[in-house]
């Protein structure tokens, strides 16, 4: 399983319209072939911060997701809200075993 968790600060005023945004890509993603989870969480200490947990069968699935027009529109939409440049960052999930 390869699981990315991408950090994201977005300017205070922005955060309504990044979870809507965010909203769009995430039901589009979790319709993907090899898409196993796509979470979207807010931190309750700083609304302006998020993690977008990415969990898919085999990293060619999570490169897939990337070539998607709904995650282009995202990123699209989205880069101007950015308080600082988002990170991924890249895990072998473990468990639960999907093989």
């Amino acid at each position: 399983m390869h699981v990315t968790l991408v950090h994201i600060h977005v300017t205070p005023e922005n955060t309504k319209a990044f979870i809507a945004a965010s909203r769009a890509n995430h039901e589009a993603s979790i319709q993907e072939p090899g898409n196993l989870r796509f979470d979207v969480l807010q931190s309750p200490e700083d609304p302006a911060y998020f993690i977008l947990y990415e969990a898919y069968r085999s990293a060619q699935d999570a490169a897939a997701h990337k070539e998607t027009a709904h995650y282009k529109t995202w990123r699209q939409t989205v880069a101007d809200w950015m308080a600082e440049p988002r990170q991924g960052i890249p895990f072998t999930g473990l468990l639960p075993d999907v093989d």
